[in-house]
């Protein structure tokens, strides 16, 4: 009897996503519904609210990696693997949505491409994003992963991955899952040896984002715009000199992107 009970539920909450989509749906019921496809013949719905008392709200529960979710009782690893896959499968569909060669010619766009690559993260990683004069991505790669609170980094395969992919720029991402989304003073040092170690083989560093959450911090609005970072600042139109302080945003003819100098960090 109680099946039956469970499977008319489980049923009516498939239709009526397929009738109204998650609109009206509160959290605990969007992780009952993720949930019916792991545990198939359980009432779900105090898990939902377990989840969500232990983790505070579905983006907790969503965040949280496989061992945390399984110290939950009723969360198997089915359960565990299905919830925990969610938010690496919605950056992936992100990063497919934009296309396999994007053009990453300002913040919103880069912010856009590579916080899809932390969706999911439970550790620091750091990403080399090659890009073409155009600014289109050539190539992605995770340089390093570390532990959640730090990632070392070194300017030899950074070099080397941009030389073996004709890269005319590169833009760099890594993460801080355990704190803020500012730049460290070991952030600043290791992105002025990067563009140290490029400058001679002629391939700029146009950014290094760092992402806290869903937020970016760029080093370079930071550099020329001070807190005043407009959502569309572009890669093309930065200016060229800031002597060791913020400058100011000017438009000019421009050849290609422009790069971040060591003076400017």
């Amino acid at each position: 009897m109680d099946e039956n009970v469970h499977a008319g539920h489980r049923a009516r909450l498939r239709e009526r996503f397929l009738r109204e989509g998650l609109d009206g749906f509160s959290e605990h019921e969007v992780l009952e519904l993720l949930l019916t496809y792991a545990i198939p013949y359980k009432d779900v719905n105090p898990l939902a609210h377990a989840l969500i008392a232990r983790f505070g709200s579905l983006a907790g529960v969503l965040e949280a990696d496989a061992a945390e979710l399984r110290q939950v009782s009723g969360i198997g690893e089915n359960a565990a693997v299905l919830l925990s896959l969610m938010p690496a499968l919605l950056g992936r569909y992100q990063k497919s949505a934009m296309g396999e060669r994007p053009i990453l010619s300002n913040f919103a766009q880069a912010q856009t491409f590579c916080g899809a690559l932390f969706f999911g993260a439970h550790d620091e990683r750091f990403y080399i994003v090659c890009l073409d004069k155009s600014a289109r991505v050539i190539h992605t790669e995770m340089l390093h992963r570390g532990t959640i609170d730090e990632v070392a980094v070194y300017p030899r395969p950074v070099v080397e991955i941009a030389l073996r992919h004709h890269a005319h720029a590169v833009l760099l991402a890594h993460n801080h899952p355990g704190g803020i989304g500012e730049p460290s003073q070991e952030d600043y040092q290791a992105t002025r040896a990067l563009v140290a170690a490029l400058r001679p083989v002629g391939i700029g560093v146009v950014d290094h984002l760092i992402f806290s959450g869903a937020k970016a911090h760029s080093m370079t609005m930071h550099s020329e715009c001070g807190d005043e970072q407009p959502e569309e600042f572009s890669y093309f139109m930065r200016s060229r000199q800031v002597p060791g302080r913020r400058g100011a945003l000017r438009e000019g003819p421009q050849d290609g992107l422009v790069s971040l100098s060591e003076r400017e960090l």
